[in-house]
């Protein structure tokens, strides 16, 4: 996304935003501060320094406002949602469907490792190296996550409806691949997430069950989004392929698509959660969650974008916009986001951040601190509120909104 609003040209209906390239390649940039990473590593003792130097130093995720973070819910009642003596809007068909695409397990021997990723890794040093080990440490969490709430719904659901339980289960398969494979890329740069540990003492965040549709429906999508938009602009510029991981996301973003595409099936099969008011606010509410919590994310992180050829701005705007657009063929009402305001109110949103960040990060006494946060938290939220109540986009269609299990890119 750019950093005023003429750098995103307005966007026709059907016409994709042409992404801006730095001509900076990342492995010989210089940065004139320090990245400073979300994880914090624990010094090993003098008696396991050997053993853990050949493994690899593990990792503690520091929590912040944007860490990605693990879910639970009400496992009963997603029970009775997927009881077909209950439910007859299940349509078992779809879901068996479904379930051949998730068995054919296309990404069975996709996730390779060769030399090329330690020497490139090698190769990044200083704030660059932290970049990108905040990148995979934020993403292994974020996969890792999906893996626990896909695992134990699988489990929680497996009398109930089988057939659903067993794509939760291979979906769970595919979120604990990726987590894997980038926690591997960690240990290229001789780290590795405790991944048993972040199981036990991480926080929890109780959603009900139609909230963790349209929240994860809209991660998944927007994942696939962003893995394809990287990928395809790699491709057409190999000089800012500085890390080989990026050229596995092309077959990757297709388990995204594959999981998002169930959760539509999800929706669909429970009408009540796509067909009044409430559903319209609730859909456009975490549309824009997701949308805003993004482009904060990311603004952060311009230095690791501009590495890879990519003008953050820009590039989240158009990841934004396919996104919304993709999610208007379900979700009962979306956000007006190709309007220029709705980009003016992110640009503003990212300034009051980065002063609440500052203030955060200030010497001021605590009290002090947070005397200085209150007009600030105040001015994020009155974007926030402003962002949500533009006019929205009536979208969405049960009976249009057809599973499509290969769809092109």
């Amino acid at each position: 996304m750019a950093a005023e609003m003429m750098l995103v040209k307005p966007i026709s209906k059907f016409a994709s935003p042409k992404l801006t390239n730095s001509r900076t390649c990342l492995s010989g940039r210089r940065f004139s501060t320090v990245i400073r990473m979300s994880a914090t590593s624990t010094p090993p003792s003098p008696a396991t320094a050997t053993s853990k130097s050949k493994k690899g130093t593990k990792k503690e995720i520091q929590e912040s406002l944007l860490t990605p973070r693990f879910y639970t819910t009400d496992f009963e009642e997603m029970e009775q949602l997927f009881n077909t003596e209950i439910n007859k809007n299940l349509n078992e068909e779809e879901f068996i469907a479904l379930l051949q695409e998730f068995k054919t397990d296309y990404n069975q021997t996709h996730f390779v490792r060769n030399k090329e990723f330690k020497e490139a890794a090698d190769k990044l040093q200083g704030p660059l190296r932290q970049i990108f080990v905040e990148f995979l440490e934020r993403s292994c969490t974020a996969e890792f996550s999906g893996f626990l709430l896909y695992k134990e719904l699988g489990r929680r659901l497996k009398k109930t409806n089988p057939v659903v339980a067993e794509i939760f289960s291979l979906m769970s398969r595919d979120e604990a691949r990726h987590a894997g494979f980038l926690n591997k890329g960690l240990s290229d740069f001789n780290l590795a997430l405790d991944l048993g540990f972040l199981t036990k003492a991480r926080k929890y965040t109780f959603f009900k069950p139609k909230f963790i549709f349209y929240a994860t429906y809209l991660s998944e999508k927007i994942g696939y989004w962003r893995y394809i938009t990287i990928y395809r602009h790699l491709k057409q510029n190999p000089e800012f392929q500085c890390y080989p991981i990026f050229k596995y996301f092309e077959n990757w973003c297709q388990d995204e698509n594959r999981h998002g595409d169930f959760f539509s099936a999800l929706m669909k099969a429970q009408p009540q959660f796509l067909n009044d008011w409430q559903a319209k606010l609730w859909s456009r509410f975490f549309c824009l969650s997701v949308y805003v919590t993004m482009y904060l994310n990311d603004c952060q992180r311009t230095d690791f974008y501009e590495g890879i050829g990519l003008n953050t701005k820009e590039f989240d705007m158009h990841v934004i916009i396919e996104t919304n657009r993709t999610t208007a063929r379900i979700f009962p009402a979306v956000l007006d986001v190709e309007n220029p305001e709705f980009k003016r109110k992110l640009d503003r949103m990212v300034v009051i951040y980065e002063k609440l960040m500052a203030v955060g990060q200030s010497d001021d006494p605590s009290f002090v601190k947070n005397l200085k946060k209150i007009p600030l938290v105040a001015g994020l939220a009155s974007e926030i509120l402003a962002a949500y109540l533009m006019p929205p986009v009536e979208s969405g269609s049960v009976d249009f909104a057809e599973f499509e299990p290969n769809l092109v890119y």
